[in-house]
């Protein structure tokens, strides 16, 4: 059976030194590549890339997610380079990230909202969700939606959470439209980045086979969520992943998670952002700008070409 290929239309994010040879990363793609025999082996190859990095122009690819490789380059034409870029609308005024170390988080107050978590995003919406039980029913309803479940399904297209190798961006906007049209509640975004040195992050697929997995960056629905401790309420920053978890997590939880160094020796998150529910996937390696996708169109699409993938 030949081997699953992905191809499409991206922007080289950057070309990085790793541990192994260079690393290339596609803002349209959060898996970490590298180049396939075959590709080093086109003369083509090299200028394409330097071009594409110089004059931030997409490139059409052959990818092979199993294997981590980019297998084939080339440069489009003028009139898709132009169909691209008039659909590349950024997100206005992006949040700026913040350089993180996992091990000074205090789970008991960083995921506090308005105490330790002063995002300014948070003032663009007020309707948080009022109790742990309803967040659990916008997982569970999210999760049921998987494409790895039989039909028919609540929403169209499914989701493949069952294929983690990539696709949160899709899955991520997805989910936000569900939380804010089916159950009327303010779903932000948060990304995390591995986008220092040879930072990658990484997981284990427990879910879905066990494999390793690893990306520079990932990023889910973040819903705020009222809970009671003791006599006191607190807002708290949650995170619906079905496809790292089971059950919504504990922002602090969700970061932590992409730092498993079993699975990479550079496992780490170098810093996370929180934007707006409309920003969909980084549009550079620095986490500054984002592209968007108002009407969903690469949200679906994405979705249809991931839902008979499996990770492991």
């Amino acid at each position: 059976m030949p081997r699953e290929k992905d191809t499409g239309l991206v922007t080289v994010a950057t070309i990085r030194k790793g541990s192994e040879g260079d690393e290339i990363l596609f803002n349209e793609r959060q898996q970490i590549f590298s180049l396939s025999d075959a590709a080093k082996a086109r003369a083509e190859t090299s200028g394409f890339l330097k071009e594409a990095v110089k004059k931030n122009t997409p490139v059409r690819v052959v990818l092979d997610p199993k294997r981590a490789t980019v297998d084939k380059i080339d440069v489009p034409n003028a009139d898709e380079i132009g169909v691209f870029r008039k659909n590349l609308v950024l997100e206005e005024k992006p949040a700026k990230p913040v350089s993180l170390d996992l091990r000074e988080i205090d789970p008991t107050t960083f995921n506090v909202v308005d105490a330790k978590l002063k995002w300014p995003v948070f003032k663009l919406c007020a309707k948080y969700v009022p109790n742990y039980a309803k967040a659990k029913e916008i997982f569970d309803f999210c999760a049921e939606q998987s494409c790895h479940l039989p039909a028919p399904y609540d929403i169209t297209p499914c989701i493949p959470f069952q294929y983690v190798r990539d696709g949160c961006y899709a899955r991520a906007h997805k989910m936000r439209k569900i939380i804010t049209t089916k159950y009327g509640y303010c779903c932000e975004k948060v990304f995390s980045f591995a986008n220092q040195g040879q930072d990658s992050l990484a997981v284990k697929a427990d879910k879905w086979g066990g494999c390793c997995v690893t990306w520079w960056y990932h990023v889910a629905p973040l819903i705020r969520v009222k809970v009671k401790i003791l006599n006191f309420n607190f807002i708290l920053a949650m995170v619906i992943d079905p496809g790292m978890f089971n059950n919504p997590v504990l922002l602090s939880t969700w970061l932590a998670a992409q730092k498993n160094t079993a699975c990479h020796p550079h496992a780490n998150v170098s810093m996370y952002s929180i934007q707006a529910g409309s920003a969909y996937a980084p549009a550079n390696y620095t986490g500054t700008a984002f592209s968007t996708d108002p009407a969903y169109t690469a949200t679906d699409a994405t979705l249809i070409s991931y839902a008979g993938l499996t990770t492991c």
